[in-house]
């Protein structure tokens, strides 16, 4: 009896792991392609296949991050992105992409992507771009024209410009639907109480008036 017992906790550890690692992302692709067909209800693996029949070349080009992104807000700084939903192409693949546009002095502020790890490149300009761990750990650089930084998945990160012109930085992310979480305009939103940003960033009311202003 104990003999067998060793070998089965062995497999069972070794199933679970496999098993974790799967589930973990977005799932494999089980035909060529998926074109999303956006007209039906997305589900729990994405949207259902668009009849191949009248798929074509189109549906594998994105042409949305040709334009500059809007840098007109207070952040003097903007992003297109090309999730699922306007790349109908990247249906299954576990993928989505997105421009970022830094104006001088600009900032894409402190955010998260809790389902997926992010790879940018800077294609213009230079930035000071930062990883925060979950333990407070901060790693942060100025990357220049040509280099490329990771984003593991979920961690705090931000790209600010630091050069003399703008910088145009290209983003891939493992997902389809990576989702993205601003910290300040999640925490400064109308339905966090006062009492609690009080308590946590040690503002008066006043103080959170004004930065709630802003969002």
């Amino acid at each position: 009896m104990h003999s067998l017992g060793t070998p089965v906790l062995l497999s069972f550890a070794i199933v679970t792991v496999v098993f974790l690692s799967v589930v973990s992302s977005d799932p494999d692709p089980l035909q060529d392609f998926c074109i999303a067909d956006l007209t039906a209800g997305i589900n729990i693996t994405g949207f259902p296949c668009k009849n191949p029949a009248l798929v074509t070349v189109d549906d594998f080009v994105y042409s949305g991050l040709v334009p500059s992104a809007n840098i007109s807000s207070i952040d003097r700084a903007g992003a297109i992105f090309g999730t699922v939903q306007r790349f109908p192409g990247l249906n299954t693949l576990g993928l989505s992409v997105a421009r970022l546009d830094i104006d001088v002095g600009g900032i894409i502020v402190p955010h998260v992507h809790p389902r997926a790890s992010e790879l940018v490149y800077v294609e213009r300009g230079s930035v000071y771009a930062a990883v925060v761990s979950s333990t407070g750990r901060l790693f942060a650089k100025v990357i220049r024209r040509g280099e490329v930084m990771i984003v593991p998945r979920g961690l705090l990160h931000w790209q600010m410009s630091t050069g003399g012109s703008r910088a145009k930085l290209i983003v891939t992310l493992n997902s389809q639907f990576p989702g993205i979480q601003f910290i300040a305009r999640s925490m400064f939103g109308p339905q966090v109480p006062d009492e609690v940003l009080q308590k946590t960033f040690f503002l008066d009311k006043e103080t959170i008036a004004r930065v709630r202003s802003k969002f």
